[in-house]
């Protein structure tokens, strides 16, 4: 399970935790959380910020962020019912995209058991085309630059 090209991240990489309970369903035949999960734990970390400081009204905000890349590596299985620490940073900041780093960590852990990056970017929700970061978006963002390189 662990990736010798890819340095583990530490718990003290990341600005922001969201502690996710694994359900019963996130298992798979191997009796560990399914892959697939993980992408889902991204999505719901990098929204759960961006709805908590009002970066994100899903119905009605003109500028939303779609999802163009993500990637993960696994080191370490975690299974139901463990509860998980999903940890957010933000790694770039371009004109009108953002690069989250994200990991997922075992409670009580300071090692990632799975970490992975999300590329967002800003488009107009009528036309889904790129626009600029909004001001106030970059500015809470700019709050979860990583304090060191993982």
């Amino acid at each position: 399970m662990s990736s010798a090209r890819v340095a583990r991240s530490r718990r003290a990489d990341y600005r922001h935790v969201l502690a996710i309970p694994t359900r019963w369903a996130d298992n798979d035949v191997y009796a560990h959380v399914n892959n697939v999960v993980y992408y889902s734990w991204f999505d719901t970390v990098v929204n759960q910020w961006l709805i908590q400081n009002g970066l994100l009204d899903i119905a009605s905000s003109p500028v939303v962020s779609l999802v163009v890349e993500t990637s993960c590596t696994y080191f370490e299985s975690v299974a139901f019912p463990e509860v998980v620490d999903a940890a957010l940073a933000v790694e770039r900041l371009g004109s009108s995209s953002v690069t989250y780093a994200i990991a997922i960590f075992r409670q009580g852990s300071d090692e990632a058991a799975a970490q992975g990056r999300f590329v967002h970017v800003c488009v107009e929700r009528a036309t889904q085309k790129p626009v600029p970061i909004p001001g106030p978006m970059r500015a809470r963002l700019e709050t979860l630059l990583r304090r060191s390189p993982a």
